[in-house]
């Protein structure tokens, strides 16, 4: 999902909105526990706790795109009018502000700059962050059970 965000922002232009920068780093979010818990291969309860930090991010991003997916979704006479850019909040507000303003929303992010398939970027990247909700959930269950495997053994 990140690699294909890049490829759209420095290969065809299409520079993201606030909505699509945090749904960027909730995708971090999610991808580096998962990644981190694939190459440390733990025992025991460590594979749940990578979950559960990996599903956090995956939540955080289903929150955010679904937020922006509603967003888009808004008739033209109730879209929010287009506010400053991130890197100028970022430079003046505090983290607090930002965030609040970013999640309330502004009408750049209810621009659809593309589709496929009739659904919408973030559309794809609400079906990408349940994708890796899932993932997180069976990682979390998988060591639940070896656990309890273990514990009867």
């Amino acid at each position: 999902m990140l690699a294909f965000a890049l490829v759209l922002q420095y290969g065809f232009g299409l520079e993201p909105c606030p909505l699509c920068t945090f749904q960027r780093v909730a995708v971090l979010a999610a991808l580096v526990p998962l990644i981190i818990g694939a190459l440390h291969n733990p025992r025991g309860w460590g594979g749940s706790v990578y979950g559960v930090l990996a599903l956090i991010g995956a939540g955080t991003g289903i929150f955010l795109a679904g937020r922006h997916v509603w967003l888009q979704s808004l008739p033209a006479d109730q879209v929010p009018s287009c506010g400053p850019g991130l890197d100028y909040m970022m430079e003046v507000l505090p983290l607090k502000s930002v965030i609040a303003t970013v999640l309330s929303a502004s009408g750049e992010c209810a621009d659809i700059e593309g589709s496929f398939l009739g659904v919408s970027l973030p559309g794809w990247t609400l079906v990408g962050f349940i994708v890796l909700a899932l993932m997180a959930l069976a990682l979390i269950l998988s060591a639940v059970k070896r656990q309890r495997l273990n514990a009867a053994a």
